[in-house]
């Protein structure tokens, strides 16, 4: 955007990482939705493209915001007149440099996931987000024990109803044919060759795409697909490694079946861990699919940024941090401007590009002395993913995020094809899960984004029977 806005500017894009992520097959679904893949390229696409592009692969060591410079690993320094510190966000992992432990974030750390799972006979999964969600779904042939703090999974996108209606998908036994992945794989060159060691995964790497897992392949030893135990309400009290383990005397739990009381395990495991519910399972190894944090590191040291709760830069409604001509944008940042009533912030591919995009339109605006209007993506949370093969969109305050008791929710389920929930607030739509091909959310997206008394319609605005689309055409 920026090489576009300054055509005879330069314009450096420093990475740690020899790959850039780009954005193709893009898609604007609806006015505020759109879908697109993520794909790894050669950095020299971009500069081939963009001739005021240069890419330097280097990591950032300093930030020296009061002379307008950076220095970066390799011992360069640059100087700039505008800058946008878009460096994401590293994974929360529950232990560090513990070597069970995997963190999965970026390409790299999926790549040392799926050698260490064609070893493996039972792993044990933390964290109840996206990533946790399709890691689960998409392993076969190895036992799952699965610990989320919440009651249901999926509580990031769903309520405990939508995940009662994805939960059968996760103990068929039958693995569905997923669709055709069709973008294009770009690896770090090299990779195979050279181990990377398990501290490297501290390194920053790129920020997995939405549809990250195709063309892995997910698969443990055994020969059956699915096998999953979820511990609900739980969070990992301790980790042990087998020789601590041994010397605890304690005794680990089977794999949970339905029918028996749980048995004390025989085998030995290279890794155990106890749960805060008291119970403790053997391992291959453990992942941790926690969240993730603002990569703020690198650029504290010496400025005085205004830094947000959950850790990131805090920047204004263009964008702007608290200090002199640098921006934020993507994971990096925290949103603190004052919202629309139906948006709010969530670390997400889709958010990052539109922050992107309208960071560098901001920082255009700026030097040119111009005014500029809050971007139209800010004015609606909506978002598009697949999960277990569902098509799933969320829209506005999906979860009644901050509407206190003061709402009410509708729902329409048909088993095995769709779930619709609404949450209404005095009348008006604010938000909306829509599982499954339902059509729906060019409509509600309208009916939240202009806030149109609802009341008369009462229950029958979920009616099957009713063709709300024509009706609100």
């Amino acid at each position: 955007k920026l090489a576009v806005e300054f055509p005879s500017e330069d314009i450096f894009l420093i990475t740690a990482s020899p790959v850039i992520k780009a954005v193709t097959n893009f898609k604007q679904v609806s006015k505020t939705l759109e879908e697109f893949d993520v794909e790894e390229q050669p950095s020299s696409l971009l500069e081939n493209r963009y001739p005021n592009i240069k890419v330097i692969q280097s990591g950032v060591k300093q930030l020296k915001s009061d002379e307008h410079k950076i220095f970066t690993e390799d011992g360069k320094e640059y100087i700039y007149e505008k800058l946008c510190l878009c460096a994401g966000a590293k994974p929360k992992l529950i232990f560090e440099g513990n070597p069970y432990v995997l963190g999965i974030r970026d390409t790299d750390s999926a790549q040392a996931f799926q050698k260490n799972l064609a070893q493996a006979e039972r792993i044990v999964v933390v964290g109840n987000g996206g990533i946790a969600l399709e890691l689960v779904y998409e392993i076969q042939g190895c036992e799952v024990i699965w610990a989320i703090k919440d009651k249901a999974i999926g509580n990031t996108f769903f309520d405990a109803g939508a995940a009662e209606f994805l939960i059968p998908k996760l103990t068929a036994e039958e693995q569905e044919t997923p669709i055709e992945c069709k973008r294009t794989k770009y690896t770090t060159e090299g990779s195979e060759e050279k181990e990377r060691s398990t501290s490297a995964s501290d390194k920053p790497g790129s920020a997995l795409g939405p549809d990250w897992h195709e063309g892995l392949h997910l698969k443990g030893t055994k020969e059956f697909s699915h096998k999953v135990h979820i511990e609900i309400l739980c969070e990992v009290k301790k980790i042990y490694i087998q020789e601590e383990f041994i010397q605890l005397q304690r005794t680990s739990l089977t794999f949970p079946k339905e029918e028996k009381n749980v048995e004390p395990d025989e085998v030995l495991w290279p890794v155990y861990v106890e749960l805060t519910n008291g119970k403790i399972y053997g391992c291959n190894f453990i992942v941790s699919a926690t969240g993730v944090v603002p990569n703020v590191k690198p650029f504290l040291d010496g400025n005085n940024f205004a830094v947000g709760e959950d850790g990131g830069l805090k920047v204004d409604k263009h964008m702007h941090t608290s200090l002199p001509d640098v921006y934020a944008a993507g994971d990096i940042c925290t949103a603190s401007w004052e919202p629309s009533p139906v948006w709010h912030q969530m670390r997400l591919w889709t958010q990052a590009r539109q922050m992107g995009w309208y960071a560098a339109k901001c920082m255009a605006a700026d030097t040119l002395g111009e005014p500029i209007d809050m971007d139209f993506s800010f004015e609606l949370f909506a978002h598009v993913t697949k999960f277990f093969n569902y098509k799933v969109v969320v829209l506005g305050k999906y979860n009644a995020q901050g509407l206190g008791l003061d709402h009410e929710l509708m729902l329409r389920c048909t088993k095995g094809q769709e779930y619709v929930k609404v949450v209404m607030q005095n009348g008006r739509m604010m938000g909306a899960v829509l599982i499954g091909e339902t059509d729906l959310e060019e409509t509600f997206e309208n009916l939240i984004l202009n806030q149109m008394d609802l009341s008369s319609y009462g229950e029958d605005l979920l009616n099957p029977d009713i063709d709300i689309e024509d009706y609100f055409d």
